[in-house]
């Protein structure tokens, strides 16, 4: 199996694989592969009749190399058929496995086949988009009051707030944004390994915005861009909300955007995936705020033997 580096101008041809993907973690979302590319990470891919195969190659921390489950539509691969993708592709290591999938396979041998390890901090978090569109009760009382503070002195009636699709013309004063809220927060990319991904990957998010299945909304303040939110379709229930960011000089912006986002992206899904905390507590406290209604958990599988 012959694995060649996946481009953004890939997208058309393997969308099709994707169209019946029922896996409810963000990373099997096509959009999120190909934006991630980065010098230090860059997916390949491989097709062999209807199912693609996807594997993650790092420059750096080769360690870290690894296979997600194939993308096949209308049918997932068992145990053992994964073990011989693994000889196949000379990887015998699986990231990003759900928790489902466990579920299903573990009483027909996986563990025979494949140690298996939980992903710390690797776990999504999943809501119904209804609860984040309307935030009804009592628990969502503290996040209302401060979209009420917002809206006490922004709102589009009165024209000093604009919120649209995200267009090519759009996306140079949101790349400015990102830049202006990096620097709220004294991010240091030269540093922060995990930051500067994700600071490149939302910059790919927003240039390729029209052809890698994105959707896009942005918000300004006054002629100026102040937040962001870019999603893609993940099952056929569930949208991934890839990228969000707001200023922090606007109190309640970042609630009233969070709203939104649920409202305008993917309204017509039933369910907001927004991805994994990484580990990191101050991340994960403002996501379990939301009340997920469920929890996708991430494993890695290793194969037992040798390949």
């Amino acid at each position: 199996m012959k694995l060649e580096p996946i481009k953004p101008s890939d997208y058309p041809l393997l969308e099709p694989f994707f169209s019946r993907q029922k896996y409810a973690l963000c990373v099997y979302s096509l959009s999120s592969i190909i934006v991630w590319i980065s010098k230090i990470y860059h997916p390949c891919g491989a097709v062999d009749g209807n199912s693609l195969f996807v594997y993650a190659d790092f420059a750096t921390h080769t360690e870290r190399a690894h296979l997600i489950l194939p993308i096949s539509p209308g049918r997932e691969f068992t145990p053992e058929e994964l073990a011989e993708v693994s000889r196949q592709t000379g990887c015998g290591t699986y990231w990003f496995v759900p928790g489902d999938y466990l579920e299903r396979h573990v009483p027909n041998g996986l563990e025979k086949i494949f140690a298996v390890e939980r992903q710390e901090g690797y776990d999504d978090y999943i809501y119904q988009t209804e609860d984040l569109a309307t935030l009804a009760g009592r628990r969502y009382s503290k996040k209302r009051n401060l979209i009420k503070q917002f809206e006490s002195q922004y709102s589009e009636e009165t024209g000093n707030i604009v919120i649209k699709t995200i267009s090519q013309e759009d996306v140079p004063g949101c790349l400015d944004f990102q830049d202006r809220w990096c620097k709220e927060r004294n991010c240091d990319l030269d540093r922060d390994e995990d930051l500067s991904c994700e600071w490149n990957a939302t910059r790919n998010a927003l240039k390729h915005i029209d052809t890698l299945g994105l959707r896009g909304i942005m918000l300004s303040i006054d002629g100026t861009t102040q937040a962001f939110g870019i999603s893609s379709q993940l099952t056929e229930t569930m949208s991934a909300l890839h990228f969000q960011k707001a200023s922090t000089r606007f109190k309640g912006l970042y609630q009233f955007f969070d709203r939104e986002c649920a409202r305008r992206l993917f309204p017509e899904l039933k369910y907001i995936n927004k991805e994994s905390d990484m580990g990191v507590a101050g991340l994960a406290q403002v996501k379990r705020s939301y009340y997920p209604v469920m929890m996708m958990p991430s494993y890695q599988l290793s194969l037992k033997e040798r390949i």
